[in-house]
């Protein structure tokens, strides 16, 4: 079994429909969609601000790089052009955790860090995650700690730039925004 936790994002074109289509695609691979938020943008690069959620997904066919693959084509799908690191994008879908048969699946691979390197530190990534798994847990440089300890020593602007939308992904899965 895999399961992973796949942080989504957009600030171009229609944004929602976007965040749509990444759970539309998963299908019955969804097991729990958090809210959407509305968030700015990060990395310094000037953009529109974002909308961003969290999907906990499942599938025992799926290995990490299966996930990191079919969240790649529905980026292509949406028409994702990589020009500027960290700049302005129709669809964004990180790979943030893995669990296989139970274990955090750990890989040092440039095309697939995990746990993500980055995700500690970003209040977008774990406000919607503790929405849908609030007991989370996330290891950076051999630490595991709750998710809700990374996000309390993030800036409270950060944490405050986090804001909720009344926008809803799915209301068919359980753990969801309905």
């Amino acid at each position: 079994m895999s399961r992973a936790v796949l942080s989504i994002g957009s600030n171009l074109g229609d944004r929602l429909a976007q965040l749509r289509s990444v759970v539309d695609g998963l299908g019955d691979r969804v097991v729990a969609v958090s809210p959407v938020y509305t968030t700015a943008p990060w990395g310094g690069v000037e953009q529109d601000d974002y909308l961003n959620a969290i999907v906990l997904v499942d599938d025992p066919r799926f290995g990490p790089n299966d996930w990191l693959r079919f969240g790649q084509q529905l980026e292509q799908a949406a028409g994702r052009v990589r020009e500027v690191r960290w700049g302005a994008r129709t669809l964004d879908v990180d790979v943030v955790l893995c669990v296989e048969e139970g274990a955090v699946y750990r890989s040092d691979d440039p095309e697939l860090t995990l746990p993500h390197p980055q995700a500690h530190n970003r209040a977008f990534v774990l406000i919607p995650w503790l929405d849908v798994q609030p007991d989370a847990e996330l290891e950076v440089d051999g630490t595991a700690r709750p998710v809700r300890d990374w996000l309390a020593e993030l800036d409270a602007g950060e944490r405050a730039g986090v804001r909720p939308t009344e926008f809803v992904l799915s209301a068919a899965t359980e753990g969801s925004a309905s």
